[in-house]
């Protein structure tokens, strides 16, 4: 199965099964109840691929995969945008003003909040969108909701009472596809390309300013650095970076060769094609989405 599986954190219906479906539709999407259990399929040569979820608009960085990443040898091979669009769920034939509880992620109720409010909806918090409406689904609360995506809406044959529930729209998750394989796309002049890297600096003064001075003198622009703690001492601290540039640039290899003589570990983890949505929108994105 592992060559056409692609492997996601959560429940059928959950907004990373739907970027599976969206992005990789002729694949087998499975559902893990991790996302270590997901990352480590691939890594296993169980599944070919992994869509893991790694930062969200409202909700941020999704902590734990920049834990788990070190701890494999996978590539990221592409990254996928997910807006995401909150439904109000409900059984077949169930209209608004039947309804008097509603459950969901938490986050997913935080952001529907003053719609629920307007409903006079009782909230009950779910571990996450997909598993309530499969609750719903399965218990059959004629005045109950669950707030989740149209997927989940058409795997547990769920009425849809209203499309972007949400009380702000530009809520959007951003995905990253791993693979076992190393991929990296032929560098193209007219394409923006985006490489990740991680790595730890030296103990010198100055080490993360000096290893970032590589990109400014360069040209490279940096899109993204987060910083975490790799170790349970509080002693070492990790960084995880995104910058726009291909390997086979001059200006790249300059700036990779910097950045390493400051960094006692260094590892590319990916150079892929930079998603539309980074050109379409310096805008914002849509929903929950992590579950």
């Amino acid at each position: 199965m592992s060559q056409n599986t692609i492997a996601y954190q959560g429940h059928a219906g959950a907004y990373s099964h739907l970027s599976c479906t969206k992005v990789f539709p002729s694949m087998n999407a499975h559902a893990c109840d991790s996302f270590s259990q997901a990352m480590f399929m691939v890594e296993r040569g169980e599944a070919k691929l992994a869509m893991i979820p790694i930062e969200n608009s409202t909700a941020g960085r999704v902590e734990e995969i920049y834990r788990l990443m070190p701890k494999t040898q996978l590539h990221i091979i592409a990254e996928h945008f997910e807006p995401v669009n909150h439904c109000l769920l409900a059984l077949p034939g169930t209209t608004l003003d039947e309804l008097k509880t509603i459950s969901s992620h938490p986050q997913a109720l935080a952001q529907c909040n003053s719609a629920i409010e307007a409903l006079d909806l009782q909230q009950i918090a779910h571990l996450d969108t997909a598993g309530s409406a499969e609750e719903l689904a399965t218990l059959k609360q004629p005045a109950h909701a669950a707030i989740a995506s149209t997927l989940a809406a058409k795997l547990y044959n769920l009425d849809i009472l209203k499309e972007n529930f949400q009380d702000i729209s530009g809520n959007t998750t951003r995905f990253i596809i791993l693979s076992k394989e190393k991929q990296i796309p032929t560098f193209e002049a007219d394409k923006t390309f985006i490489t990740t890297i991680m790595f730890r600096v030296r103990n010198i003064p100055s080490a993360l300013f000096k290893s970032m001075g590589g990109f400014a003198t360069n040209g490279v622009n940096m899109v993204k650095l987060e910083s975490y703690m790799a170790s349970n001492s509080m002693s070492i601290t990790s960084f995880h970076l995104d910058v726009e540039g291909h390997p086979d640039q001059p200006q790249m290899q300059l700036a990779l060769q910097e950045l390493e003589f400051f960094s006692s570990e260094m590892r590319v983890i990916g150079t892929y094609l930079s998603h539309p949505y980074r050109g379409d929108n310096e805008a914002e994105p849509s929903g929950e989405s992590f579950t």
